[in-house]
């Protein structure tokens, strides 16, 4: 009986051959049928693949023989067996796209100057002991912040990581410099950039999630500071760490509560909107969901 599984894994390391790691990972994530992305850089690896969970324990296992993978923490959630329509491994300037392969450089044990790492447990003990004075500070791009948050978190207004950069340097921020913040997203990778880019543009106490919002949820459910669900970048697009799960995003037509979004079906298009079923149901097979909800709207005012 195959058991569908998803992985999540990213390791900072100096690689001096980024072509012949790609070709070893190709043809091991071939051999063991996984699909998924897989991006290969100067300072390491960064990737997301299914599979069926036997597959995806000799992946690990095998993966990890390589010295600088070895330490590679993989975050495990369920996989529904279709969540990635093929394998892609590449070789990129960066393994999250910052817009400057330069910004930050790595040793052996990952980021150097990045901010402190901090355990779920970790996480909560610094609120219990400093209360409002610490800030979360959402790395993600700001769509994915509709549906999950950080409760009071500050949510950068980017579409794209490329947007960080100029995004601390505006100055809307500074009055946090003094302040204990606490950086986060999904799996953990984009913090580990974007509390480098805090930490060298002047701001003082920076810290990340180790496991990101992947292992707080794990840990914690819904029962402590994270609330709503998890945008995942594959055919789930959302998930729940519990059974009580908080619906805190809008439907863009309509305002009710979802947490579900859709991809435009129009090539042209393509984006992904938050909708509800009777929404959903109303535009997505019908064209562009932009302009047929822009019409909907003016024949319900009509």
């Amino acid at each position: 009986m195959q058991i569908p599984k998803i992985i999540l894994y990213y390791g900072f390391t100096p690689i001096k051959d980024p072509d012949a790691i790609r070709l070893w990972q190709q043809n091991l994530a071939e051999s063991l049928n996984l699909k998924g992305r897989i991006i290969i850089a100067k300072h390491g690896i960064n990737g997301t693949v299914g599979g069926d969970i036997e597959d995806l324990r000799k992946y690990v296992k095998l993966t990890k023989r390589y010295p600088g993978f070895k330490k590679i923490d993989f975050k495990w959630s369920d996989g529904t067996g279709d969540d990635f329509p093929k394998l892609s491994v590449k070789v990129k300037s960066e393994l999250v796209a910052f817009g400057d392969p330069d910004e930050i450089s790595v040793d052996e044990n990952g980021v150097v100057g990045g901010g402190v790492h901090l355990k779920p447990y970790e996480v909560d003990k610094l609120v219990a002991e400093r209360g409002e004075e610490v800030i979360f500070f959402d790395g993600r791009n700001a769509f994915e912040a509709k549906i999950g948050k950080f409760k009071n978190a500050i949510l950068p207004n980017v579409t794209s990581s490329r947007d960080f950069v100029d995004e601390i340097e505006s100055g809307k921020y500074d009055h946090i410099k003094d302040k204990p913040i606490v950086t986060y997203c999904t799996g953990g990778i984009r913090c580990e950039i974007l509390s480098s880019v805090m930490k060298k543009r002047g701001f003082k106490e920076v810290y990340q999630i180790e496991g990101g919002i992947v292992r707080y949820g794990k840990k914690f459910g819904d029962d402590s500071l994270w609330e709503g669900s998890l945008f995942t970048f594959d055919a789930r697009l959302a998930i729940d760490f519990s059974n009580k799960t908080k619906v805190i995003g809008e439907c863009e037509k309509c305002s009710k509560p979802t947490r579900q979004f859709y991809n435009c079906a129009n090539l042209a298009c393509h984006e992904l909107v938050l909708l509800c079923d009777e929404c959903a149901n109303y535009d997505v097979n019908k064209g562009c969901i932009h302009e047929l909800s822009n019409k909907r709207d003016s024949e319900m005012i009509g």
